[in-house]
C-alpha cells in the first residue's frame, strides 16, 4: 500500500457514476429481459476507459474501475457465486421510520426511474454458497488493466500511482441476503468468507490493492441490529472482521484496506452507532488501512476518533474529506483543513490519505450527485490534497 512523506495521496471509495446506457442494461437484467452479454461487456469496457481518464485528470492518486463492470457494490455476487434466488425486502433503517414524512418522500423519490437500486427485492441464500469460477473477476482485472495501459497522462503528467479495485464484506451479504440454507447464520457467513476468498486472492494477484466494502461494520446497527442490544451488533462486527481475516490468510496486509460506513443514502443518520463504539472491533482486521468517513454532517467530528491509530505505525488512514450525497462542491480549503485535522489525530501525515466518505454510484443508478460534479468534487479534493500538503509537510511537498 502506497505511502507518501512528502504529500498528501488522493484516492476515493470505489464506485463512480455510470452512463446512463450501462445503467439500463443491468436494470434490464435484474428485471429479467434479455440482455446481450457482448453489449453489456463493450459498454462496461468503454465506461471503464471514461473514469480511469477522469480520474487522472480530476488528479486522483490511488484510483480504480469506478465499478463500471458491476450492477452494484456487492449485488453482482449473484452472477459469480451459486446459492442465490427468490427474493425478499429488507425492513426499513431505524432512521428511516423515525421519520415518517421523510420515509414518503424518500419512497417517492426512489420510485422515479427504473434503476438497481430501485428493485423491490433482492436475493436471498436458498442453496450452497460457492464461487463459480474467476472468469469474471479475471476479466475485469483484465479491462481494468487494459484502460490504465491506454490511458493519457494527467495535467501534471501522473497516472495512477497506485490502482485499486474493490470487493464486498461477507457481512453485507449475509444480512442483505438472507440466510433460507444454512443451519446457522455463521455456517452461511463462513460460506462467504471461503467464496470471497477466491475473487480477494486473484484481485492481488493480478497487481492491484484490494478495498473490501464493509457498511454492515456500522450501517447494520441501524438496520438489522436495530432492536437488539449494541453488545450483539458489536459482537457481529467481530465475527465479521474474523471472517475477513481467514479470507485473507494468503494475502499480505498491506495490500488491502477496509471501508466501513453507516450506508451512502441521504437521511437523519440519527440512529447511527457512535464510531468510538466499533472502532475497537474493525481495527482488529488484519489489513494495512482503514477507510473511514468524516466529511458528513453526521460524523464529521469523530475525525477525532481516529488518533486511535496514532499507535498504528503501519496503518494508513484514508480519510473521507468529501461528501458523496450532496451537489455542493466542497472547497480546497475545507478539504485542507478536513485533512489537517485528520493528521493531528493520526499523528503523522505520511500515513493519511485523503478520499471520499463512500462510493458515488454504489447501485447503477443511485447516486446523488450529478457526473460533471463528480468531476468537480474530486478536483476540489486533489486541490484540497495540495494545500494540506504544503502546511503539513513544508518545503518537503511535491508533485509527486
Amino acid at each position: 500500500m502506497l505511502h507518501s512523506d512528502t504529500r498528501i495521496l488522493t484516492t476515493h471509495a470505489g464506485s463512480l457514476p455510470r452512463p446512463r446506457r450501462l445503467t439500463e442494461l443491468y436494470a434490464a437484467r435484474v428485471r429479467g429481459e434479455p440482455v446481450d452479454p457482448a453489449q453489456l461487456a463493450a459498454e462496461g469496457r468503454a465506461a471503464v476507459a471514461h473514469v480511469v481518464a477522469k480520474q487522472i485528470e480530476a488528479g486522483i492518486d490511488i484510483g480504480n474501475n469506478g465499478e463500471q463492470p458491476r450492477e452494484a457494490f456487492f449485488l453482482y455476487v449473484r452472477h459469480r457465486m451459486s446459492g442465490f434466488g427468490g427474493g425478499w425486502s429488507r425492513r426499513l433503517f431505524a432512521d428511516v421510520a423515525r421519520y415518517p414524512e421523510f420515509g414518503a418522500w424518500k419512497a417517492a423519490h426512489d420510485a422515479l426511474g427504473n434503476t438497481i437500486s430501485n428493485t423491490e427485492s433482492v436475493p436471498e441464500a436458498v442453496g450452497e454458497v460457492r464461487y463459480l469460477d474467476r472468469a469474471a473477476v479475471e476479466a475485469e482485472c483484465a479491462d481494468f488493466a487494459a484502460a490504465l495501459a491506454s490511458a493519457a497522462q494527467g495535467p501534471d503528467g501522473r497516472r495512477f500511482a497506485e490502482p485499486f479495485l474493490t470487493a464486498p464484506s461477507p457481512g453485507i451479504i449475509a444480512t442483505a441476503l438472507r440466510n433460507r440454507w444454512y443451519d446457522t447464520d455463521d455456517a452461511y457467513l463462513a460460506a462467504l468468507g471461503e467464496a470471497l476468498k477466491v475473487e480477494y486472492e486473484t484481485i492481488v494477484a493480478r497487481g492491484f490493492l484490494l478495498q473490501i466494502d464493509a457498511p454492515d461494520l456500522a450501517m447494520e446497527r441501524h438496520l438489522s441490529f436495530q432492536d437488539r442490544p449494541l453488545s450483539e451488533f458489536v459482537s457481529f462486527v467481530e465475527k465479521v472482521v474474523a471472517t475477513i481475516n481467514r479470507a485473507l490468510t494468503n494475502i499480505p496486509p498491506e495490500r488491502v484496506r477496509l471501508h466501513a460506513c453507516w450506508g451512502n443514502y441521504e437521511g437523519p443518520h440519527d440512529c447511527d452507532v457512535a464510531m468510538a463504539e466499533v472502532l475497537p472491533a474493525i481495527r482488529q482486521a488484519r489489513v494495512g488501512g482503514f477507510v473511514l468517513p468524516v466529511a458528513n454532517p453526521r460524523h464529521a467530528h469523530e475525525s477525532r476518533c481516529l488518533s486511535a491509530f496514532a499507535g498504528d505505525p503501519d496503518k494508513l488512514v484514508v480519510a473521507g474529506v468529501i461528501d458523496v450525497l450532496t451537489n455542493f462542491v466542497e472547497h480546497p480549503e475545507v478539504v485542507a483543513d478536513r485533512i489537517e485535522r485528520v493528521a493531528q489525530a493520526v499523528g503523522d501525515p505520511r500515513r493519511v490519505v485523503a478520499g471520499t466518505d463512500c462510493g458515488f454510484d454504489t447501485s447503477a443508478g443511485r447516486g446523488r450527485v450529478a457526473e460533471d460534479v463528480v468531476w468537480a468534487k474530486l478536483a476540489s479534493l486533489a486541490e484540497g490534497a495540495r494545500i494540506a500538503s504544503r502546511r503539513l509537510f513544508g518545503g518537503a511537498a511535491t508533485k509527486g
